[in-house]
C-alpha cells in the first residue's frame, strides 16, 4: 500500500431518531470519480446540521466518500474496483480490501442501502439497480422484493434494470466450464455494495444518478436521499409518490457476451441503452465472425477496453411485470 494510501481514513455519519424506524445507509463515491452522491450527502447533512432537517424515527448513516484512495485521485478505483468482491478479507492484499473490512460490518449494521453512482457515457437518463425476485436460490437468496422495489419507484426516476447477478452469473457458469472452485470465486467477484447487503438480510438500490459531470446529477441524488427518508418515514414529510406504471421503463438484463480475443470489436460506439434489433450486428469477432443480437432489446455496459474472456457487453429486454410481481 502507498505511503499516501497509508494516511487515509474512513468517516461515516449517523443521525438516530426518538422513534423506532429503519436503520438506512446512504453512500457517495464508491467510485473515487462518482462524487454526485458525495454532493448530494454534504447537502442533506448540512441542513440537518443547521436544524432545517431533523431525523424524528430510525437512523440514517452517511458515508459521503466510500472510497477515499480513489476520490483524492479523481479515479474509479484506487487500487481496484471496490464494487467487485466486495467481502472483509482476513488478509487483505489492496486498499479496496481495507474498505471491504471496514465497510461490509458497517452495512450488516443497516437495514437499507442507497449508494449513489454516475457514469461515463456521454448522454443517458439516470437510472436504478434493482435486485432479484424473492427467492431461496444459491445465487443471490433473497426476501425483500417488495420494499426494495416501492423504494425504488420513488426515487425519483423512471428506468429500472433488474437481473444484474443472473446475468453475470451465466456468463461465469460458461466461462467457468463446470469447474466448482473457479465458479466460487468468480461469482464472489460479482459482489458490490447492494449484492453484499442483500446478503445480509437487508436490501439495496444502487442509483445511477446521470454522467459524472452532470450538474443534474448531484440533484437527482439529493431528490433520491430525501424521498428515501420520507418513504421510510425517517422525517415527517408527505410520503413521495411512486411513479406511474405507464411511466416506467423496466429492463431485464438477459445475457452477457465475452470478449474471446483482443482483436474482438464494435462495428460502431455503443453507450448503454442503445436500442437493438434482433440479428442487428454489434460487433465483430477477430476471425472475422458478425457478432448479431440475439433478440430485440437495448445493450448495457459495452466495454471497448475488456480484455479476453471478459464481459464485452449485455443485452437486456423489457420487464413489463416490474413492480407488479
Amino acid at each position: 500500500m502507498s505511503s499516501a494510501a497509508s494516511t487515509l481514513h474512513f468517516k461515516s455519519v449517523n443521525y438516530t431518531g426518538q422513534g423506532a424506524g429503519p436503520r438506512v445507509i446512504i453512500m457517495g463515491a464508491t467510485h473515487g470519480n462518482e462524487v454526485c452522491g458525495t454532493q448530494a450527502i454534504a447537502r442533506v447533512m448540512a441542513e440537518l446540521d443547521a436544524g432545517k432537517l431533523h431525523i424524528a424515527n430510525g437512523s440514517v448513516t452517511f458515508v459521503p466518500i466510500v472510497n477515499p484512495l480513489a476520490y483524492a485521485k479523481n479515479t474509479r478505483s484506487g487500487d481496484r474496483n471496490l464494487n467487485r468482491d466486495l467481502s472483509p478479507k482476513e488478509h487483505p492484499q489492496d486498499f479496496e480490501d481495507r474498505i471491504a473490512n471496514w465497510l461490509c460490518p458497517l452495512l450488516a449494521q443497516h437495514d437499507v442501502l442507497l449508494d449513489l453512482h454516475s457514469f461515463n457515457a456521454a448522454h443517458g437518463e439516470p437510472f436504478v439497480m434493482v435486485g432479484p425476485l424473492d427467492n431461496e436460490g444459491p445465487l443471490e437468496p433473497f426476501k425483500h422484493m417488495r420494499e426494495e422495489r416501492a423504494l425504488a419507484r420513488i426515487l425519483g426516476v423512471r428506468r429500472f434494470v433488474t437481473g444484474w447477478m443472473a446475468a453475470y452469473g451465466g456468463g461465469v457458469q460458461r466461462r467457468s466450464r463446470g469447474n466448482a472452485a473457479e465458479l466460487e470465486t468468480v461469482l464472489r467477484y460479482g459482489m458490490g455494495t447492494t449484492e453484499y447487503m442483500r446478503s445480509t438480510g437487508g436490501y439495496a438500490l444502487t442509483l445511477e444518478c446521470g454522467q459524472h459531470l452532470d450538474p443534474q446529477a448531484p440533484e437527482v441524488a439529493y431528490r433520491a436521499i430525501m424521498n428515501t427518508l420520507a418513504h421510510l418515514k425517517l422525517i415527517d414529510a408527505p410520503a413521495p409518490q411512486p411513479i406511474p406504471f405507464e411511466e416506467m421503463e423496466a429492463l431485464q438484463m438477459v445475457v452477457v457476451h465475452d470478449k474471446l480475443d483482443a482483436g474482438d470489436r464494435f462495428t460502431r460506439t455503443w453507450a448503454s441503452f442503445d436500442p437493438v434489433q434482433e440479428g442487428e450486428q454489434i460487433g465483430e469477432r477477430a476471425d472475422g465472425a458478425p457478432v448479431l443480437a440475439e433478440f430485440a432489446g437495448r445493450i448495457l455496459f459495452p466495454d471497448t477496453n475488456a480484455g479476453p474472456n471478459q464481459e464485452w457487453y449485455y443485452l437486456t429486454r423489457p420487464n413489463p411485470q416490474f413492480g407488479r410481481e
